[in-house]
């Protein structure tokens, strides 16, 4: 199944969350079908993050959005974490500090956007500026409302430069982002994960169910679209982004770079290094021996 398209959001189509079945899982059967499945995708992404970073032609952005609880972190740790880290970055994006809030609203992102051959992954990301901003009227609505051209036109940067820019909106209901607050409490090993703002914020559900149909209406792009992904199951959820992150991999057509030397010229180079390692190991052993029945005598 090509979860690509079925779960892009098509640029200038409406978005109605409370539609969309956020324990939908395909035709995936359970978790140890889901598993399997992941793994070889898994596999397949390390490879051609490999290869773009030895391109070094390309990058890749992905941003992850969603409720409280909607399970950013563990994507990031089951999709997201086969990555070398050599050449990948996550950045998390909270209460702007104050030298942020003295600077545009995207210049804390943007300093932090993947240079070429490396990848960038964005926990929460410059979407919270119309989402957190616009429901708690942090600024007035003809500054957010305006900041949804500037979002498109600096992603259409992104992209003319050569970065892939993949969004992914993980889906959860009001009874799974409940359960979920509740493993939290039973599980003294997910009490670092509580905080006041998760139910502070729940109550702002229909305010943000709002702002997020906004943004994945107005800023879903042919060059950076946005994808909404049924998580309430997290296996389908991983199995879903890791086949979209791999689609959008394979279709960069990446090649491995030409040497930048001569290879034959460095191939009788190794022959020869090879053989004079050789011809010195096999002497020291020689003396060594000697030395021994020089000993024995």
């Amino acid at each position: 199944m090509d979860y690509f398209d079925d779960f892009r959001v098509k640029p200038g189509s409406k978005v109605h969350l409370d539609k969309i079945d956020a324990s939908y899982h395909g035709d995936i059967k359970d978790e140890d079908a889901a598993i399997a499945v992941t793994q070889a995708y898994k596999s397949k992404l390390r490879e051609l993050q490999y290869l773009m970073y030895a391109e070094h032609k390309h990058s890749l952005l992905i941003c992850l959005q969603g409720r409280d609880a909607a399970g950013k972190d563990g994507t990031i740790n089951h999709v997201l974490g086969f990555m070398n880290p050599q050449g990948c970055t996550v950045t998390g994006f909270k209460q702007p500090s104050t030298a942020e809030s003295e600077h545009d609203f995207l210049w804390r992102c943007h300093k932090v956007t993947p240079r070429r051959g490396h990848a960038a992954i964005f926990n929460r990301s410059h979407y919270e500026d119309v989402l957190v901003q616009r429901v708690h009227n942090i600024v007035p609505k003809k500054i957010w409302s305006g900041r949804y051209e500037h979002i498109n036109n600096f992603e259409k940067l992104l992209a003319d430069n050569g970065t892939t820019v993949l969004k992914f909106y993980l889906h959860i209901d009001a009874d799974e982002q409940l359960e979920r607050f509740k493993k939290r409490i039973d599980d003294p090993a997910r009490h670092w994960k509580i905080s006041e703002s998760d139910y502070s914020e729940a109550q702002y559900w229909d305010d943000y169910t709002a702002a997020f149909e906004d943004v994945l209406e107005k800023c879903s792009t042919k060059h950076a679209p946005w994808f909404v992904i049924p998580a309430n199951k997290k296996w389908f959820r991983n199995l879903v982004v890791s086949q979209i992150v791999l689609r959008a991999l394979q279709s960069l057509e990446m090649k491995f770079p030409k040497p930048t030397v001569d290879i034959d010229s460095i191939r009788k180079k190794y022959h020869a290094l090879n053989k004079e390692v050789n011809k010195e190991g096999k002497d020291s052993g020689k003396n060594g021996e000697k030395k021994k029945k020089n000993g024995k005598k």
